[in-house]
């Protein structure tokens, strides 16, 4: 099988067809089948979960303490609604649902966050957060992992600021 990944690209004068173009219906198969993948990794983290929600007051005290915020979301997500100030744009899911671990936690670790380094995660509605902090806490050995409860959505509904994500 011929992954999204490794398309064969067929150049003719003016004419770029890939695999895309002859099985569509076969790449939106393998995007599914990574997203339940990846979901069937987490899905068990989830019932055993580590990740702590903290209320708006609770995430307010934290962000006055220095703790690193981190906004998983897409680029696309963080120019609908803008960021909160102060956090750092890291996504973790492209918006074709794919992911890369190894180089997520590069960038965690060139920002100065260790496994003992307390990291409160942001996203949509906090689902992807869940699934990211339980992966962080329970198979990396992240020991501090937060997330906003009910996401940047929760934050909009409290009327808080955002800037321009730019």
């Amino acid at each position: 099988m011929v992954s999204a990944k490794h398309a064969v690209v067929l150049n003719f004068p003016n004419v770029n067809l890939s695999f895309r173009d002859f099985f569509p219906e076969k790449c939106r198969v393998v995007k599914t089948m990574k997203k339940l993948f990846f979901l069937s990794l987490f899905l068990p983290l989830y019932l055993i979960a580590d990740v702590v929600s903290l209320d708006i007051n609770e995430f307010e005290k934290s962000i006055k303490n220095r703790t690193y915020v981190v906004d998983i979301r897409t680029p696309e997500e963080w120019k609908q609604t803008g960021i909160i100030e102060n956090s750092v744009p890291l996504t973790f899911f492209n918006s074709d649902g794919s992911y890369n671990v190894s180089a997520f936690i590069q960038k965690l670790k060139k920002m100065g966050i260790d496994k003992n380094r307390p990291l409160i995660l942001v996203c949509r509605s906090a689902t992807r957060t869940k699934m990211v902090g339980d992966f962080l806490s329970n198979k990396l050995g992240y020991k501090k992992v937060y997330q906003l409860k009910g996401g940047i959505l929760n934050w909009i509904a409290h009327n808080k600021p955002l800037i321009r994500y730019r």
